[in-house]
């Protein structure tokens, strides 16, 4: 038995002395640039906070008006990143997104209707600002067009995703259930935040 378990440990250990680093290695430290582009926004909370405070509106709209979002806010984000590529500027700073995000929460608070076109309008507007707020951290080494690929890719993720889980969570039950009541108070939490978020940017 002893020599058994000797000659079992004696082959183990032939057996690690013979292994060799296997050499691999993450292929980007920061995760490519596509990857860049598609995780830079999840890290922003003014990025989350508008995001999905749009989806959100646009869910409560029901499916016929908010579904447009799907081309237009990644169109803004790739509009946005042009812009701040080929002109220098970031449009938007913390009081726009403070004011964007007021609106947008004052908007789900009230239950206002409003009509696609104006829908539409605000989420490009408010796309093309963040678009350009995200192209502030490039450096020149990276790739635009895989940036822009995965920003544009987690714009359309993060709308659509958020959308269908407001229209699905509306539908389930009648005008008067507690879904729409809900949607309304988170509303206003949005607006709240929006407000206090403003307050800051005035002050500093």
């Amino acid at each position: 038995m002893i020599a058994a378990s000797r000659r079992i440990s004696i082959a183990i250990g032939v057996l690690f002395a013979g292994v060799r680093p296997a050499g691999a290695h993450i292929v980007s430290l920061r995760l490519g640039d596509f990857y860049e582009g598609a995780l830079h926004p999840l890290t922003d909370l003014q990025d989350l906070i508008l995001w999905i405070s749009l989806g959100v509106l646009a869910g409560s709209l029901g499916a016929a008006r908010g579904r447009w979002l799907v081309l237009v806010f990644p169109v803004g984000l790739l509009t946005g990143l042009l812009s701040a590529h080929v002109l220098g500027t970031f449009a938007g700073g913390p009081a726009v997104n403070a004011c964007m995000t007021l609106l947008v929460g004052l908007l789900l608070a009230a239950a206002l209707r409003i009509p696609t076109l104006l829908l539409c309008t605000m989420a490009f507007v408010l796309a093309v600002t963040r678009g350009a707020a995200n192209a502030g951290d490039l450096v020149p080494q990276t790739d635009r067009l895989l940036f822009a690929a995965g920003l544009a890719g987690v714009g359309y993720a993060v709308i659509t995703l958020v959308m269908a889980l407001t229209v699905t969570f509306r539908e389930t039950g009648s005008p008067m259930a507690w879904h729409g009541i809900a949607i309304r108070a988170l509303g206003g939490w949005i607006a709240a935040v929006g407000m206090m978020m403003t307050g800051l940017s005035l002050a500093s």
